[in-house]
């Protein structure tokens, strides 16, 4: 039989023992393992694309579509939590070692700097080679433009809206890694993060990593005009298409959502916690699963 399960104040504590595990890591291995991470996530939300596509694509299935999507998406959190792998977006839990002063602001700084620069190169490597694969055209050219829409949608968001989607996202994203922390076997991790992470998937909330493959891919696959197209027949109009650019990337989307990412992992998880067991100061017991 397994352990139990680990208490929330104990699972407190093995956050802030992971954020100094962290902080202490070597520059190639948070490269490397940021890198898969990146991969990962991006693995999460092509297939959950490619799953749901043909529903997205109708306001009749829409919320069934998100059902589905967010069904599959949890993969790539699993995979980075059972595999190995460092996501910036998980990564915002070491804010609870930094206030505690475990690590210094500085180390945690460097870890996210990394981890954020090789999410991203491992994301959007997977959304080149999508694109470059040819499977958009699938689904009669219906899957590329899908993912046209969904990455105007993204850099059409207001900075508030992106900020406030960042917010409830990875509150709920950080709610998976903390159940991790406190699961003992396989099964129980897996279980942590799919619910949580169907829970965002199926809300409309705004992943900054996961966003560093929709955004590419749209934009990789809007040069293509027959899935341009075909984005403008599902209502994409000229100015979302216009939008929907690298420009329009960083500053309409991935800016606010990353903000919006820290507030709510390191704010409404990770302080939230330490403001509540902020008299238990010794470690009940237990340790990272």
């Amino acid at each position: 039989m397994g352990k139990e399960p680990l208490k929330p104040q104990e699972i407190l504590e093995a956050s802030l023992d992971v954020s100094v595990r962290k902080a202490k890591s070597g520059f190639v291995k948070l490269a490397v393992l940021g890198f898969l991470a990146g991969a990962f996530i991006a693995f999460a939300a092509e297939g959950s694309s490619a799953a749901a596509f043909n529903l997205l694509a109708s306001p009749t299935s829409y919320g069934l579509g998100r059902t589905l999507a967010g069904a599959l998406f949890g993969v790539g959190l699993m995979l980075v939590l059972l595999a190995g792998g460092e996501l910036f977006t998980g990564n915002v839990l070491m804010v609870g070692g930094a206030i505690k002063r475990r690590i210094g602001c500085g180390a945690m700084l460097r870890n996210w700097l990394i981890v954020y620069a090789a999410n991203f190169a491992g994301a959007l490597f997977i959304a080149w080679l999508m694109y470059r694969s040819g499977l958009f055209h699938g689904g009669g050219e219906m899957l590329g433009a899908v993912t046209v829409k969904t990455a105007a949608g993204k850099t059409g968001l207001s900075f508030a809206g992106a900020l406030i989607l960042g917010v409830l996202c990875n509150w709920l994203v950080c709610l998976a890694v903390w159940l991790s922390y406190g699961a003992d076997t396989m099964a129980g991790k897996i279980l942590s993060v799919f619910f949580p992470i169907w829970l965002f998937i199926v809300s409309g909330f705004e992943h900054s990593v996961a966003n560093m493959y929709y955004v590419p891919a749209g934009i990789f696959a809007k040069t293509e005009t027959v899935f341009a197209e075909a984005a403008a027949a599902l209502g994409v109009t000229r100015e979302m298409m216009d939008g929907l650019n690298w420009q329009g990337f960083f500053a309409h989307n991935l800016l606010p959502v990353t903000i919006g990412n820290i507030i709510g992992g390191g704010l409404f998880v990770s302080a939230a916690y330490l403001l509540a067991f902020r008299e238990d100061g010794r470690k009940a017991g237990g340790g990272v699963a």
